[in-house]
């Protein structure tokens, strides 16, 4: 009877264990972690320096035509231009990419995630490992669009207010 009991104990422990294994191996698979199990090979980085990256984060998917062809692999401060420095990790076998092609950064949905989408030049020449995307878009901040809406709002309701005109004292 001790013998059923331990070996039901054991078999729990290993199904428990096993679940965490593969808890900890999806979590390294989610876009935000940065840890992806991928080699550095696969892929070649190229750069893109932007104003504003608003939420980007690293391991973001980067698009064409809305097809995944990497992630981005880290993201900076490039101190001699004052521009957020952004380098991505392009899949090996997207390497026709027109080196005048444009990144903007772009939300899934109306409050999702940023993700950045390279749109094609069209350039005979292509994107190489370590080049950079020249043409990019920042982030659209949408805390930035509601303020700016609310204070314009506040100033026409502002001006409204004064009822004061030619031989009318203001109030």
């Amino acid at each position: 009877m001790a013998q059923a009991n331990r070996s039901i104990e054991v078999g729990t422990g290993l199904f428990v264990l096993l679940g965490f294994v593969a808890l900890g191996f999806l979590t390294t698979q989610l876009p935000g972690s940065g840890l992806h199990l991928k080699r550095a090979s696969e892929s070649y980085a190229v750069t893109a320096k932007f104003d504003d990256i608003g939420g980007l984060k690293v391991g973001a998917p980067v698009t064409m035509s809305g097809v995944s062809v990497g992630q981005v692999g880290a993201i900076g401060y490039d101190m001699s231009v004052n521009r957020a420095s952004v380098t991505l990790a392009i899949d090996r076998h997207y390497d026709h990419i027109p080196d005048d092609s444009d990144a903007a950064i772009q939300t899934s949905g109306l409050l999702g995630a940023n993700y950045i989408a390279i749109s094609p030049g069209g350039s005979e020449t292509f994107l190489q490992a370590g080049g950079q995307l020249q043409f990019t878009q920042s982030a659209i901040v949408i805390e930035n669009l509601i303020n700016k809406l609310f204070a314009n709002f506040s100033s026409s309701k502002n001006s409204g207010d004064d009822k004061s005109g030619p031989g009318k004292p203001a109030k």
